[in-house]
C-alpha cells in the first residue's frame, strides 16, 4: 500500500513518522514545493528504520507528482499554517488555491486515490476538494473530527484523572473554535456516562478547553500543532488501508443526513477500504441538533466566502 503526503511540514512529517512506525503502508511519499525539504525529511525519517524496527520505505520529492503515482491514499496538509491570533477562516483565500491545485495534480497520477484533507479551514477545503475534483463523496474525507475527539478525550481524562484510553467521546460539527460540538451526553468512562463523575461546571470547562484546543496550542507553540494532528491522520489512514471500519468523526458531504445538505461537516462515519463506508445516525437530542445546525450555518458562511474567491 502506498500513501502520499503533500506538505512535508510539521504535520506532514509527523503523519509520515507515525504511518512508518506502525507499518500502516509499505511506501510513503512526502511531497513539498520547497527544494530539498521533503527529501531531507524523508531521509531523516528513513534513517530511524533500523533503530525503530519498521520496513516502510519513505521517499521525498520536490513538486514531482509523477512519484506519487499509484497512491492508495493521499493526505493534503499543504497550506499556510495558522499563526497566533489568526483564525482558520482567514486562511481561506491562501489555502483554497493550493488545495485545488494539489487535488487535481494528485488525481492525474492516482485516479483511484482516497483523499484526506487536513488543510484549514478544513471543512471548506474538504468541500472545495470534492467540488473541484468531481469525485464521489466517499473518497474525500476531512480529518478534523478525529483530532477534535482526541483532544476532547484528553481533557476528559485530565478532569477525571483517569487513563485516556478508558474514555470514549466524540466531537461533531465544524472543525473550528466556535463550530465544534463535544458530545458530553454521550461521553463515557469504561461504559459509564462521564456525567456520573463530573459536575456540570467541570464538563463545561472540558467543552471550552476542547473548542479552543487548537488555538491554545497555537498560542503556546507560535504555530499550529503537529503531533496530535499527525497521529489523527495516521489513525484515519490506518482504518482505510486495513479496512478496519472504525467509527471516526470526519468531515464529509451530507445529502440530507442530520437534516443538512450540500455541506461538508463533521459527523460519525464508518471508515474502511472505500473511504467513507457509511454515515452513522447517532440520534441527537434537540439541543445537539440545534448546535449542529448553528455550526453548519457558520461553515456555510465560509463556503460562501470561498465561492466569492473562486
Amino acid at each position: 500500500m502506498k500513501v502520499t503526503i503533500v506538505g512535508a511540514g510539521n504535520v506532514g512529517a509527523s503523519c509520515a513518522e507515525y504511518i512508518a512506525q506502525k507499518q500502516i503502508a509499505s511506501k510513503v511519499v512526502l511531497l513539498d514545493i520547497k527544494e530539498g525539504f521533503a527529501e531531507g525529511k524523508a531521509l531523516d525519517l528513513f534513517q530511524t528504520a533500523t533503530t525503530l524496527g519498521f520496513n516502510t520505505q519513505i521517499t521525498g520529492v520536490t513538486n514531482d507528482y509523477s512519484s506519487t503515482s499509484g497512491s492508495d491514499v493521499v493526505v493534503i496538509t499543504s497550506g499556510v499554517p495558522r499563526k497566533p491570533g489568526m483564525t482558520r477562516e482567514e486562511l481561506i483565500g491562501i489555502n483554497a488555491g493550493i488545495v485545488q491545485k494539489v487535488s487535481e495534480s494528485i488525481l492525474n497520477h492516482s485516479p483511484n486515490a482516497i483523499i484526506v484533507v487536513v488543510s484549514n479551514p478544513m471543512d471548506t477545503m474538504t468541500y472545495l476538494a470534492l467540488k473541484s475534483t468531481g469525485l464521489p463523496k466517499n473518497r474525500i474525507i476531512g480529518m478534523g473530527g478525529a483530532l477534535d475527539s482526541s483532544r476532547f478525550k484528553t481533557y476528559l481524562s485530565l478532569a477525571l484523572e483517569k487513563p485516556a484510553n478508558d474514555i470514549q467521546g466524540m466531537v461533531i460539527g465544524g472543525h473550528g473554535d466556535t463550530t465544534m460540538i463535544p458530545l458530553t451526553r454521550l461521553a463515557s468512562y469504561n461504559g459509564g456516562p462521564v456525567s456520573q463523575y463530573l459536575d456540570s461546571k467541570s464538563l463545561e470547562k472540558v467543552v471550552s478547553d476542547t473548542m479552543v484546543g487548537g488555538a491554545t496550542l497555537t498560542k503556546l507553540l507560535g504555530t499550529s500543532a503537529w503531533y496530535a494532528p499527525g497521529a489523527s491522520v495516521a489513525f484515519l489512514v490506518d482504518s482505510i488501508l486495513n479496512d478496519y471500519k472504525r467509527m471516526i468523526p470526519c468531515s464529509v458531504l451530507l445529502e440530507g443526513e442530520y437534516g443538512l445538505n450540500d455541506i461538508c461537516i463533521g459527523v460519525p462515519c464508518i471508515i474502511g477500504a472505500n473511504g467513507v463506508e457509511s454515515i452513522v445516525d447517532i440520534k441527537l437530542n434537540e439541543t445537539e441538533q440545534a448546535l449542529l445546525k448553528e455550526s453548519a450555518n457558520k461553515v456555510q458562511i465560509m463556503n460562501a466566502a470561498l465561492n466569492e474567491i473562486l
